[in-house]
């Protein structure tokens, strides 16, 4: 390994640890948005860059937003719990759950944002941004379990103790952007190192269904890394008019080797691409609107996308065609205003709503993925304090969201899983 290379890996491993928990369940496992000032107007930003974490939704905005350091945190509640009614089969081959209503431990996340511009000049700009892509964090406590077959653990959701996942994607982006035709067309170009880590519990009474059972569960975080780029452009064909299209490609990252008998591909987990097309409108000189279509492509990543059955039926978890999470590619639609009704202060609004990932048929293993919410609702403001300093701050509501589906390996059984998330984040800029 060139040192360079380690360098770049030691950096992600450092920032994973930085950022320490994501349960950042919202657009799927994505964050809804980027930035106090993006996510105040439901993560709209591709075509209205506003600070130095532009460049994580439209790297062609930098050249935009000045010389400037954006420094911010957020403090991330997502409240989550399954309920199962019905009574158990109790027949060879079935998996019946103990019925009842199960939340999950821990409740409050802080999740850093770190954001770095400067000109180098009138058109051309180079930035970087740390922050976390998303993430996912359960954690179900070891209750007895009297359905629990003689020579489990007798406890826990699937017979086998504690049981969650806690999942972290990091992104270092380093940003280059160029403007023509007098800043009214500019485009930019970043490459994404990217970090993760993973950790299951209480997955071992999968054992007879996985390919490598020694390396199904309870193996603690395995860390995985990785690349890609997203690319993207944003032109102003009229005055105060903007329109931003982006592409984020795959990111490839190594494998999860220590849940190589629980995720597809012997523990291939990459991080699946998507788009992202904007409008911003300058009503006024001091009202803005801002729309955005984002598309994720959950399905293209085994892992995620494989559905339970058949494919449990059919091949060993950690095959190439193993079961997975059963995800569904999400297309989020993003509306955001902004008001600025003097000089000192900007406030914000957004309104968001994207497609159901998870579908009715895959209750089972998305208790602990409940990436279900649908509908954000967002709002913030920034204030100056001097000529250089400014402080935002964004607040987000999910509303309480549930999908409810047949157990499908005990059918007299149904799951609901259901959740609700807060978000508080606040940020301070210096324009240099």
């Amino acid at each position: 390994m060139t040192l360079a290379k380690h360098s770049l890996r030691v950096l992600a491993l450092a920032s994973l640890q930085f950022i320490p928990v994501l349960a950042g369940a919202t657009n799927g496992y994505f964050a809804h948005g980027y930035g106090a000032r993006s996510k105040a107007m439901a993560g709209a930003g591709a075509a209205l860059p506003q600070d130095a974490v532009a460049s994580a939704v439209n790297p062609a905005g930098l050249v935009r937003v000045g010389d400037r350091l954006d420094v911010e945190l957020e403090l991330f509640s997502p409240r989550r719990n399954f309920t199962v009614s019905g009574e158990p089969t109790l027949a060879p081959g079935a998996f019946p759950l103990n019925p009842g209503n199960f939340d999950s431990n821990e409740e409050y996340f802080p999740i850093p944002t770190l954001g770095w511009s400067k000109q180098l000049s009138d058109t051309q700009a180079v930035g970087v941004a740390l922050y976390g892509n998303g993430g996912m964090y359960t954690e179900f406590s070891p209750k007895a379990n009297p359905i629990c077959p003689p020579g489990s653990e007798g406890r826990g959701v699937f017979c086998a103790g504690r049981t969650g996942v806690d999942l972290a994607q990091v992104f270092i982006v380093p940003s280059f952007a160029q403007s023509f035709a007098d800043g009214r067309f500019s485009v930019g170009v970043a490459p994404i190192l990217a970090a993760q880590y993973f950790k299951a519990r209480g997955f071992g009474s999968f054992a007879p269904f996985s390919a490598d059972p020694a390396q199904l569960s309870e193996q603690g975080r395995d860390y995985s890394f990785g690349g890609g780029f997203r690319v993207g452009v944003l032109a102003e064909p009229l005055q105060g008019l903007r329109f931003g299209v982006s592409y984020k490609s795959r990111i490839w990252m190594s494998k999860f080797n220590e849940y190589s008998g629980l995720f597809a591909e012997q523990g291939d987990f990459d991080i699946p691409d998507s788009y992202n097309i904007g409008v911003s409108w300058d009503i006024s000189s001091r009202f803005t609107a801002a729309f955005d279509v984002e598309h994720i492509r959950y399905s293209e990543i085994k892992s995620v996308g494989n559905r339970l059955l058949p494919n449990l039926q059919q091949a060993r978890l950690g095959d190439k065609n193993g079961a997975g999470f059963g995800w569904q590619d999400m297309t989020v639609y993003k509306l955001g205003l902004l008001w600025k009704p003097d000089d000192l202060w900007t406030l914000r609004g957004g309104v968001s709503y994207g497609d159901q990932p998870i579908p009715s048929s895959e209750v089972l293993f998305n208790i602990t993925a409940p990436g279900v919410q649908q509908w954000h609702l967002t709002t913030g403001f920034s204030r100056k304090l001097w000529d250089s300093d400014e402080v935002s701050f964004a607040f987000m509501y999910s509303p309480k969201k549930s999908v409810k589906g047949v157990n499908p390996l005990s059918p007299g059984q149904t799951i609901e899983l259901e959740m609700y998330q807060l978000s508080w984040q606040l940020a301070w800029s210096r324009s240099f």
